[in-house]
């Protein structure tokens, strides 16, 4: 176990870490707008004049992105079906209009997929250190568990994250269940296990779940976004191990 220590607040008996993945160890932001502006498009071709809606309930202004908005922290299936109620108040049946959300977020998907995100600066450095440190350390995501996995494949993190889950069927964040899930896959206790996230879903999700602790980071300045942590960062740095 360790003691880990993030500005003035201090864990102690920490087994494991969890991150969340957009926003916290992955630098999204591009895609995540690219893939929303491109979703519009693809549905107001086909039902005009929904676009602009599409994109605000996205989080999307222009060349900036609100990193509590939709297509930043919504599950696969929470934005396929959120879509699918704007194209519904169209008058459309709901089953079209859930076929016509899912093949735009599909193609859009494919399109812009080609190059990965960056990793934020200090991520693999963090990743590294604190596993070195004898802590099991997982990621756990709103993302699809396939895009977990390309994630941590694309930047070769294997030997870092023994726990790739992401949202497929079922509950999303802040469901406790995830956080929960993740933890018995890591065979540790909630109470031995802190959560890392860019979000209130993320700090509310480990609360619910009786974690360790819940470590905000905005890498963009805004602690409104994580409401309910008990300590906020601006760089993954800032967690460190206390040595004994």
């Amino acid at each position: 176990m360790a003691t880990i220590k993030c500005g003035n607040i201090t864990f102690d008996n920490i087994q494991a870490i969890i991150f969340d993945k957009n926003g916290t160890l992955e630098d999204s932001e591009t895609y995540l707008r690219s893939l929303a502006q491109r979703a519009a498009r693809l549905i107001d071709a086909q039902v005009p004049g929904i676009g602009e809606p599409l994109l605000m309930a996205f989080g999307v202004n222009g060349s900036s992105l609100n990193p509590a908005g939709l297509i930043a922290v919504a599950s696969r299936r929470e934005t396929e079906v959120a879509c699918a109620a704007y194209i519904a108040e169209t008058g459309r049946g709901w089953f079209e209009s859930l076929k016509i959300a899912t093949q735009a977020l599909d193609e859009a998907e494919k399109y812009i997929e080609q190059t990965p995100s960056p990793l934020f600066v200090g991520s693999l450095d963090l990743l590294k250190y604190l596993r070195e440190g004898g802590l099991k350390l997982g990621i756990l995501s709103a993302a699809t568990t396939e895009e977990v996995h390309n994630f941590v494949a694309n930047h070769q993190l294997n030997d870092y994250i023994q726990l790739e889950m992401g949202v497929d069927e079922g509950p999303s964040k802040p469901d406790p269940v995830l956080f929960l899930q993740a933890c018995q896959a890591l065979e540790v206790e909630p109470g031995a296990t802190l959560m890392v996230g860019d979000s209130v879903g993320d700090m509310q999700m480990a609360r619910n779940a009786k974690a360790a602790g819940c470590i905000g980071i905005t890498w963009v300045g805004k602690s409104d976004n994580i409401r309910g942590a008990d300590v906020v960062i601006n760089q993954l740095d800032e967690i460190q191990i206390l040595e004994d």
